[in-house]
Parts: structure tokens; C-alpha cells; sequence
């Protein structure tokens, strides 16, 4: 397969254990093939955008953590208390040797979520609110389990924001006051050479 048309062969998936099925087989080539044929930044942004709200002894969820390129970034800023949910044994195969998580989970975005309510200072997910991934009621799950007054960082693609239904959930959830917006960036590119006419914006929430 060319390597233009993986991302649109993980889009094309049709259920859960299919997209599983292709992060599994994508996995070892993941980050070469991203950074090399897709120049992918969107982890960068998202973390960048988080930073000035958590501090070294947050415990973060990395929501959809694929290989682990968010963990590293967060590790890097001293953020060691980190946790890894992905729906890809394999990816958090990779995600594994990275040695910068405490905890790793085979769990699926939209699915009732393992962990205690109340329980994270902050979470992140990057790259998954996007075609035939998460679908707006995961975000549900990502308020339920991070601590009122703790930080939700989010990329998601523009083009999906309001025709997939993430307009409608996001307003809903401030309208019953479960968050509170804190920053929305202006679209970007965060695949410029392999996906250019695609856009992303990273939003950050304050749980309430």
C-alpha cells in the first residue's frame, strides 16, 4: 500500500475491530510513515496547548495514545504520572517501549471507560476525534473520569466538527455546565505533506 493512502485506509474502517485490526498491522511502521510521508504535528499542538495547565505531579490521561509521540512530548516536560488507553494492542505494544507511561489500557474511545470518576488531573487525546474514529458521545466518558477543575485537550478535525455531530456534544456538555471552554486554536494543517487540505484545531476545557 502506498503510503499516502494509510490514513485513508484507517478512515475507510467500518467498525472498531476493524480499525483495531489495521492500527495492529500500521504499528511498527506508524511513526516513520507519519513523520516522513505526513509530517504530522498535531501531538505538538495539543501539548503545547496543555502545558501551561497541569504541572509535573498531574496524573494524565493520553486518551487514544496510538505509539506514545504525546506521552514522550508530556515525559520530556516532566510529566511522569501518565496513563495510556488505546484500542490497538499493537500500537500500545510501541506505545510500551517508550517507558513513559505508569499504566497502559486496551480500551476503546465511546465505550464506558474503566477508571474511576474523578480520577485525572488532566487528558489528552490527539488524532482520534477525527473520520471513522471516537465517535462525540467518547467526550462524555473523557469529562466523567477527569477531576472538576482539571484541563481536556483535544485535537479535532474541523471539516467533522459540526456535520459529525462534536458541535452539538461540546455545546451540550457547557450548556449543563460539565465543562467550560478555555481555548480553541485557529485551523491548521496537522498532516501539511501527506493530508494538506484537511484542518485541525486543538480545544482545551476546564472540567467543572
Amino acid at each position: 500500500m502506498e503510503e499516502q493512502n494509510k490514513v485513508q485506509w484507517i478512515y475507510s474502517s467500518t467498525n472498531n475491530s476493524e480499525l483495531s485490526a489495521r492500527y495492529d498491522e500500521w504499528a511498527n511502521d506508524y511513526e516513520t510513515d507519519l513523520e516522513n510521508d505526513f509530517e504530522w504535528n498535531g501531538h505538538e499542538r495539543a501539548v503545547a496547548s496543555l502545558l501551561p495547565y497541569i504541572h509535573s505531579n498531574s496524573i494524565i490521561l493520553d486518551a487514544g495514545a496510538g505509539t506514545g509521540l504525546v506521552g514522550l512530548l508530556l515525559h520530556a516536560a516532566g510529566c511522569t504520572n501518565l496513563v495510556a488507553m488505546d484500542l490497538s494492542t499493537g500500537m500500545l505494544e510501541q506505545a510500551s517501549k517508550k517507558q513513559v507511561y505508569s499504566e497502559l489500557h486496551q480500551m476503546v474511545m465511546g465505550d464506558a471507560l474503566a477508571f474511576p470518576s474523578d480520577h485525572f488531573d488532566a487528558a489528552i487525546t490527539v488524532g482520534v476525534l477525527t473520520i471513522g474514529h471516537a465517535p462525540p458521545h467518547s467526550l462524555d466518558e473523557i469529562v466523567r473520569v477527569t477531576k472538576p477543575g482539571g484541563y481536556i485537550a483535544f485535537s479535532l478535525r474541523s471539516d467533522i466538527y459540526e456535520p459529525a455531530g462534536f458541535k452539538d456534544k461540546q455545546d451540550t456538555l457547557s450548556s449543563a455546565m460539565k465543562w467550560e471552554l478555555v481555548e480553541c486554536t485557529e485551523p491548521f494543517q496537522a498532516l501539511p505533506k501527506g493530508e494538506p487540505d484537511a484542518y485541525h484545531q486543538i480545544w482545551v476545557y476546564r472540567v467543572i
